[in-house]
């Protein structure tokens, strides 16, 4: 099955930033400071190049040189056909369904301005293991998502807890530009992340949408 998602999730690869609630208000104190002054009114975008592809049951490299590397569970949408100017009511309908993901990156310094070197190495973005129709998932915003480092538990939220819904996205951010067939939107990793090391086995499960694992590895 991660090969037909694979075949179906072609295009590019948006993640979203602060869209936890428990995440966002962690910052809400920096983001009243200067240069900024508020918190983000939009939606904070950021793109996991092709580089970062990566699948169920591969492995993910840790880097040499660096001290930290956090995975970040997270629902992923696969959009099903072109959708501009979409409403919040109609959004849905633009999705072919819904997979795992799991948004490797190093820790970040802004979350205004997400790091290319931070998120972009190779393998940081591993989803799978399938496309779960939306036919089969009742409603996006009802599901629990957990994370598993060598057996433990180490992350639990759910998607209620998302800044906004799955529908909320893809009406805001097709406003101003077209979310084409085959693009994965990455919905928000929730606070808490944690670090892993060469050896560890990481799983994100996401209730109705199985267990995506990987492994990590040394570079």
């Amino acid at each position: 099955m991660s090969r037909a998602l694979h075949d179906v999730a072609t295009g590019t690869l948006f993640g979203v930033a602060l869209n936890y609630q428990g995440l966002l208000n962690q910052h809400l104190a920096a983001f009243n400071e200067p240069p900024y002054k508020q918190p983000p009114v939009k939606p904070v975008l950021f793109v996991k190049t092709p580089n970062t592809r990566n699948q169920h049951d591969h492995a993910v490299v840790y880097p040499q040189g660096i001290e930290h590397l956090q995975p970040g569970p997270a629902l992923g949408v696969v959009i099903g056909k072109d959708a501009s100017r979409v409403s919040v009511e109609d959004a849905l309908d633009y999705v072919a369904g819904y997979t795992i993901v799991n948004e490797f990156s190093l820790p970040e310094d802004s979350y205004y301005r997400p790091a290319v070197k931070a998120k972009c190495r190779d393998g940081f973005c591993s989803f799978g293991p399938e496309l779960v129709p939306t036919s089969q998932v009742a409603n996006p915003q009802t599901l629990d998502i957990k994370l598993w480092v060598n057996g433990e538990l180490r992350q639990s939220n759910s998607t209620a807890n998302c800044v906004r819904s799955v529908a909320q996205l893809i009406a805001e951010l097709s406003e101003f530009m077209t979310l084409h067939e085959g693009d994965l939107l990455i919905t928000g990793t929730p606070e808490g992340r944690v670090d892993v090391l060469p050896g560890d086995r990481v799983e994100v499960e996401i209730s109705g949408l199985g267990r995506l694992v990987n492994h990590i590895v040394a570079e």
